[in-house]
């Protein structure tokens, strides 16, 4: 590199920094005044107006966002210089509201969506998205705009985004994939005892996506002249959801050949373990999803195999 390219890249380093520390300090000394003059005698009721106006302010700005073309705009923020105080901006707006501090957040936010874009670069993109997500947690439950923005999502939109979740993060895949592969070694060591058949009890089935790969690979592994019997056995939050399981994987196991499936539907607490019919010899798993509690919440698949020596009903 040579003198003036590193001189350039130096003064952009500290504008960068100037530009963003001067931000800072203006927002915290805003923080500070609004709490330092805040008259203890308005009541709770002016104090969510002012609140609310804020927010609904903060939305107004992220409907500007949703019609702005960053191709036309000469204000759009282009380039990691920018796109930096973008980030810096989220992670203020980010302890702010984990702070309490609602009016700081809010200010943050404003500045985001003023310069953020869905259709932007990549990092404009992305902190557009996380400052919906950070949006979501300002209104307090007593202001009628939480009901309005904060609304529970229906049965299908909760079903298609653990879809895409699930085909783009590989943790679930992969706890899916070891935990069926031990499934696949244990059936195989108990095959002389089990007759072919294997019998899986989960206590959190959900939308059943670990069982079409588990049904994919002991149906390559049966044939004709040894078919396997694969019996599941699934705890579920509601009716529907237990039914609409059933009829994905009851459809998926049709296309398989030399594998008997069946599926059982139980309503999580209507039910206990000493309900379940296990067949004789059959291979028993045992599995359900546990929260661990580490940096953020995660979850992962425990699994008990066993072989019971005789029928339990």
């Amino acid at each position: 590199m040579n003198e003036g390219a590193g001189e350039e890249l130096l003064s952009l380093s500290l504008g960068l920094n100037s530009s963003w520390c001067t931000n800072t300090t203006k927002m915290k000394r805003k923080a500070k005044d609004d709490h330092e003059y805040s008259n203890p005698a308005c009541n709770v009721t002016t104090m969510q107006d002012v609140e609310d106006n804020k927010f609904f302010n903060l939305l107004h700005m992220r409907d500007q966002m949703l019609k702005h073309d960053p191709k036309r705009s000469n204000g759009a923020l282009e380039g990691t210089t920018n796109g930096l105080q973008l980030i810096h901006l989220l992670l203020f707006a980010a302890t702010a509201i984990n702070k309490n501090n609602t009016s700081s957040a809010v200010d943050a936010l404003h500045e985001i969506y003023k310069n953020a874009s869905f259709h932007g670069d990549s990092i404009q993109r992305v902190v557009a998205y996380f400052a919906d997500a950070l949006s979501v947690r300002i209104p307090s439950p007593r202001s009628p705009l939480y009901h309005s923005i904060v609304v529970s999502p229906t049965p299908e939109e909760e079903f298609s985004a653990f879809t895409e979740f699930y085909r783009a993060s590989p943790y679930y895949q992969f706890a899916h994939f070891t935990a069926n592969q031990a499934i696949v070694e244990a059936f195989e060591n108990e095959e002389k005892r089990n007759g072919g058949r294997i019998h899986v009890i989960d206590f959190d089935v959900s939308y059943g996506f670990q069982w079409p790969s588990l049904i994919q690979s002991l149906s390559d592994k049966a044939s004709s002249s040894k078919p396997i019997s694969l019996r599941i056995t699934g705890f579920g939050r509601s009716v529907d959801e237990l039914e609409e399981t059933e009829m994905r994987l009851v459809n998926f196991a049709s296309g398989c050949n030399n594998l008997f499936f069946k599926f059982e539907g139980i309503l999580r607490g209507s039910s206990t373990c000493n309900d379940i019919r296990i067949e004789k010899y059959s291979t028993l798993v045992r599995g359900k999803v546990t929260k661990a509690r580490e940096a953020s919440y995660r979850d992962s698949w425990s699994l008990c195999i066993t072989t019971p020596p005789c029928s339990t009903r």
